[in-house]
């Protein structure tokens, strides 16, 4: 089987699923990456045959999208021919994670696709979403790669299609201890500001992970460490709590080793909102923004409530067992709506 799949390289949760669920996916056959985007940090060691710059989003200095630098980036004559230009038709299965030009590759050449991840959840109305909806996050959410069917990943099980994270094994097989530090990552603020708000806690030890320093360098209560999917899963485990955005890999790992969790969600990202929502219901803080409040919401955190853990109930071999199952029944589908079409045409010319 030749399977094609498609990854979002719009931050770095999409790029460390797709690397927890490739060896599950070759065991049935050979697997091609189309990696689209050019905002991840994460070193990307996947079998990718085809890149793009595909329709990125990028972030402000306080917490906020760039909106400037993403109109810049933009090229819809671009996109529409990469999407003619993508061989979907030699493959046997077409695997899309969140990722637009695929999707509309497969319009322009009417191959099926499965629509696979932490979005294609919210293809169900009983998926969380913040007491305000935005119609524009909404559209989105549910037009921006869409597919033949879905299996979606979520905190929980809100619909029949929906299953749970899928974690890296380096975090199923952890056992959790506390050094007493806090891990951070917070893309969306800049250096500087994460550097305000969290010095203003000088008994309290930070790691914050950056795009911008190459070795671990301290300054005050804070260890700036670059940006290393295995570094930052080994500062998790060993952490008293973790601050970050509301993003779903990172909050889900800190859910599942049981941690506790701040999350201070990117400004204007209607996703985001919505999986603060989902988040909350496990107990965890949300704070709209890093302010000079932030220093005492941190304390209060801290000697609060540790939030619900997440439970697993589907692990990684049987979710990529159940995209194979989608995958027979689709071509089941087509090939009855194929025969249809013979059997009405037949009755036409009889």
């Amino acid at each position: 089987m030749k399977i094609f799949y498609a990854v979002q390289a719009t931050g770095n949760g999409h790029i460390a699923r797709a690397k927890a669920l490739m060896p599950f996916l070759q065991k049935y056959g050979q697997v091609d990456v189309f990696l689209s985007g050019n905002n991840s940090h994460l070193k990307v060691d996947l079998p990718v045959k085809y890149t793009s710059k595909g329709v990125s989003l990028f972030y402000g200095n306080r917490g906020g999208l760039d909106y400037v630098k993403m109109a810049k980036e933009l090229s819809l004559l671009r996109i529409i021919k990469e999407a003619r230009a993508l061989p979907l038709e030699q493959y046997d299965l077409v695997i899309n994670d969140f990722e637009c030009i695929t999707a509309l590759a497969c319009q322009f050449k009417r191959i099926q696709s499965i629509g696979f991840g932490h979005q294609a959840s919210f293809q169900s109305v009983h998926t969380p979403r913040p007491a305000q909806k935005d119609w524009v996050g909404e559209l989105i959410l549910n037009h921006y790669a869409k597919s033949s069917k879905y299996i979606g990943l979520h905190f929980e099980r809100y619909d029949d299609f929906i299953y749970a994270p899928i974690l890296k094994q380096s975090v199923l097989d952890a056992t959790p201890v506390n050094h007493g530090h806090i891990s951070v990552y917070l893309s969306h603020y800049s250096d500087a500001v994460v550097t305000k708000y969290l010095s203003a806690l000088p008994d309290q030890l930070f790691h914050v992970f950056s795009k911008h320093y190459q070795t671990d360098t301290r300054i005050g209560n804070i260890i700036f460490k670059p940006i290393d999917n295995t570094a930052f899963t080994n500062s998790m485990i060993q952490a008293a709590g973790v601050i970050t955005g509301a993003g779903f890999e990172t909050p889900a790992e800190a859910l599942y080793l049981q941690k506790k969790l701040l999350c201070v969600p990117i400004k204007g990202q209607y996703e985001q909102l919505c999986n603060a929502a989902a988040i909350e219901k496990f107990g965890v803080p949300i704070v709209p923004q890093l302010n000079h409040q932030f220093a005492d919401t941190v304390y209060q955190w801290l000697g609060g409530p540790m939030p619900q853990p997440l439970q697993i109930a589907h692990d990684t071999a049987s979710i990529v067992s159940l995209v194979m199952e989608t995958a027979a029944s689709l071509k089941q589908e087509a090939s009855a709506f194929e025969q249809y079409q013979l059997d009405q045409l037949s009755l036409k010319f009889r």
